[in-house]
């Protein structure tokens, strides 16, 4: 199993690197070339929250993505360090915020749903990550 991993600041310019990076790894990896699209746009649409989640929280640590290539699939974890509440746990006034955020964030994970059918999203009181998977052609791999 080859990893590689990928952290970069919080900053939307480079969120493209991550597109391009994430997109070169996966034709290596075998990805079949149609779906290299949806592997950027997801890969975009993730590193894109992710970033939007440090700078909304004022948290400094970069972004993590990790492209790890396996025997017949190729997956991507973009994780972050924003720490989710606990439903329900809203202060007072910060309730239409967190409303739109929520809703904001809803939204992304809609269209990465709809990019990649198998998509796994995890969040806690210490950050989440959200692991997107497409199968590989072994004999792709070994292209030039």
């Amino acid at each position: 199993m080859a990893t590689v991993e990928l952290l970069f600041s919080a900053v939307p310019g480079h969120v493209r690197t991550a597109r391009l990076v994430a997109a070169s790894v996966a034709r290596k990896a075998g990805v079949d070339e149609a779906v290299l699209d949806e592997v950027r746009l997801a890969v975009g649409e993730a590193c894109s929250r992710a970033v939007g989640l440090h700078q909304s929280g004022g948290i400094s640590a970069p972004v993590r993505v990790l492209l790890i290539e396996e025997e017949k699939q190729f997956s991507i974890e973009v994780g972050d360090e924003a720490p989710r509440a606990v439903p329900g746990d809203r202060t007072h006034g910060a309730h239409d915020d967190a409303d739109v955020e929520a809703e904001e964030d809803e939204m992304g994970l809609a269209v990465i749903s709809g990019l990649v059918d198998d998509v796994e999203v995890s969040a806690g009181e210490h950050g989440g990550s959200i692991r997107m998977s497409w199968p590989t052609t072994p004999s792709a791999a070994t292209l030039p």
